[in-house]
């Protein structure tokens, strides 16, 4: 029971700290992606993942770790969101990185495209003096993508093994 509520509850709660931490301090701490890569290494032999299956799903890591920070190195994504994408693909492996990096993706351009247009707008006199808001609505800040990553991944995770291995039914009747 105590590992079905870990697998429910620790990937959610860090990408969702992720998300919050990169939109109100344009910044992902280290921690998040510790975090993940720790909680990744303490459940996957605890839920009976195969040596085999862990390999694969540090192959997928390490794939977007090495494109992540490729896509870092030209400037077009952040340190932290990088390490995040990599940790988060983790998690997913290869069965359903797909998913992860469509829906991450897909939010990503909606986010960026949002705040391109309201970037556009002055900010309302009553929000100016909220350093964070400013900070997003600066047109020379970049785009808080770990708000996308975390979204995407939210998406992805019910589909995987980690979610429908757990007997939610009986979960609940404890």
């Amino acid at each position: 029971m105590i590992l079905d509520i870990a697998r429910l509850m620790l990937f959610p709660a860090l990408m969702a700290f992720a998300a919050a931490s990169d939109l109100f301090t344009m910044t992902i701490p280290n921690r998040v992606s510790l975090g993940l890569l720790a909680g990744f290494m303490l459940l996957a032999p605890l839920t009976g993942m195969s040596v085999h299956d862990m390999l694969s799903h540090a192959g997928a890591g390490a794939l977007v770790l090495v494109v992540s920070f490729a896509m870092f190195a030209m400037g077009w994504i952040g340190g932290g969101d990088a390490k995040v994408a990599a940790a988060a693909a983790l998690w997913f492996g290869f069965d359903h990185l797909l998913n992860f990096l469509v829906y991450a993706s897909v939010l990503g351009g909606a986010l960026t495209l949002l705040l391109l247009q309201l970037r556009q707008w002055p900010l309302p006199y009553p929000l100016v003096s909220q350093a964070w808001l400013a900070r997003l609505h600066d047109k020379q800040t970049g785009i808080p993508y770990g708000i996308a990553l975390a979204l995407g991944a939210l998406l992805a995770y019910p589909d995987t093994d980690w979610i429908k291995t757990i007997d939610l039914a009986h979960l609940a009747m404890r």
